[in-house]
């Protein structure tokens, strides 16, 4: 029966007054604003972004943030696309060409007190009132700024890293001191590697074969010490896990390419910390010296050691990747409160999967309540407390299985593990910052927009 012939009444009674199921393509809305106008701001929002994939922040956060910076200066319908190595931006214009503009995004270490710089010039241009040249000048002095802390300092926290991860896993005080002491020798290496422009890949392999190197020497030595521990928190510097975990939280929130961007970094960076000990493990064989890189029973660890280890974890993280100081403590915490959920999840039961997805839960919630209020980096509290929960080390256990071990099964059955981890730990933190949003009331139409596209495609 046709629309004509059902009374009007009726019809209203049964017509759709919600939006459309999918607005496509809707067209652009009347601005008078000027070109110039409209290109200094498009490219303040773009650099804002582009500085923010640089030192850490997830995509959705990104995406989000460039929709609002943009919308402060009136630009209100803008499109944003975001891949691994670069930022794309285009203002959608009525009866005009779209000004588009791309930023490619170069990596960097992490670094909280630039994004935390970034994210506070963000908040101001949202708050309006700022200028976008003072905007533009405000993001040159946050992103020319020098380091937080000296070189010297940064080494010595990547060493704390090594040293604690070395305790978590069942080493004693000889075998946490030495890992200490092969990662600071690491990162000073790679920082050379690095300003000689090697490869990523190459920079891997060397860090671990220096790793393996030690431990070789030791046993050599006929040195008392597990070397598997040695090894293990050795190149914890180098392991890929966090990047395993960001790639899994970017496929969670709706950025399939940059999730691919990033599985195929992590893989490809393990891969290359596999091929170091390799080497140095045939070395090794030849010269008949049987050394363990792969320890599958860690000797038991006391709780209250677990504990401090873990906040020491992710502290001293939180300090290698330069957050300042009370930042630091928040994070130690979040890494004792991480370990104290897993320990408390698996006493109850739970496999290593779920108590890590517990775990991720608490501190995704905890982060969205408590980083607005105490002006720290919104990632600082979920990234560093997931360290303690060694994401990364289930990747480096397959992969060193089915390549060196040539144990495919044993190695398929690791890397599925640790993908299952992995995906848990993204999942628990993106549930617990849904959670948190009702408490912390910091979302606006800006996030919830982005976090749709969930439901949607890339």
């Amino acid at each position: 029966m046709s629309r004509a012939r059902i009374p009007e009444r009726a019809w209203r009674a049964i017509a759709g007054t919600s939006p459309p199921t999918a607005p496509i393509a809707v067209r652009a809305q009347p601005n008078g604003m000027d070109d110039l106008t409209a290109h200094a701001a498009l490219g303040l929002a773009l650099r804002i972004g582009e500085s923010m994939l640089a030192v850490g922040a997830s995509a959705a956060d990104v995406t989000a943030t460039v929709l609002r910076v943009a919308a402060a200066y009136g630009l209100t319908s803008c499109h944003v696309d975001i891949t691994f190595t670069s930022l794309t931006v285009s203002y959608d214009r009525e009866n005009a060409v779209p000004l588009t503009a791309v930023r490619i995004v170069r990596t960097s270490r992490t670094d909280y007190t630039r994004l935390q710089g970034v994210t506070d010039l963000e908040r101001a241009v949202a708050a309006g009132g700022l200028d976008v040249e003072e905007a533009h000048h405000r993001l040159d002095r946050v992103v020319s700024a020098p380091a937080t802390y000296r070189r010297s300092v940064n080494a010595l926290a990547w060493a704390g890293v090594a040293g604690c991860f070395g305790l978590v896993i069942g080493g004693g005080w000889l075998e946490a001191l030495l890992a200490a002491l092969t990662t600071a020798l690491i990162e000073q290496v790679m920082r050379v590697l690095a300003r000689r422009s090697l490869p990523p890949f190459f920079q891997q392999a060397a860090g671990a074969a220096l790793a393996t190197g030690v431990a070789v020497l030791l046993l050599a030595g006929d040195v008392d010490v597990r070397t598997s521990v040695v090894v293990a928190a050795g190149i914890v510097v180098l392991l890929a896990g966090l990047s395993l975990v960001s790639a899994a939280q970017d496929a969670i929130s709706g950025f399939p390419v940059t999730a691919a961007g990033r599985a195929f970094e992590v893989v490809t960076l393990t891969v290359g910390i596999v091929a170091g000990i390799a080497g140095v493990l045939d070395l090794a064989r030849r010269a008949q010296l049987p050394l363990t890189v792969v320890d599958t029973s860690p000797a038991p660890v006391p709780f209250a050691v677990a504990l401090a280890a873990s906040a020491g974890i992710a502290g001293f993280w939180a300090l290698a990747c330069h957050a300042r100081p009370r930042a630091v403590g928040l994070a130690a915490a979040a890494g004792a409160l991480s370990w104290a959920t897993f320990w408390a999840a698996g006493v109850l039961g739970a496999g290593p999967a779920l108590a890590s997805g517990g775990a991720a839960v608490v501190l995704g919630f905890c982060g969205e309540v408590l980083t607005e209020r105490l002006q720290v980096p919104p990632q600082l509290v979920a990234v560093c407390g997931i360290v303690p929960l060694l994401p990364g080390l289930a990747i480096y256990h397959g992969l060193f299985t089915v390549v060196v071990d040539d144990d495919v099964d044993g190695g398929l059955a690791a890397l599925v593990g640790a993908a299952a981890i992995g995906l848990a730990l993204a999942a628990g933190v993106t549930l617990g910052e849904y959670l948190g949003r009702p408490v912390s009331a910091t979302r606006d139409r800006y996030d919830e927009r982005v976090r749709r596209r969930a439901m949607t495609t890339d």
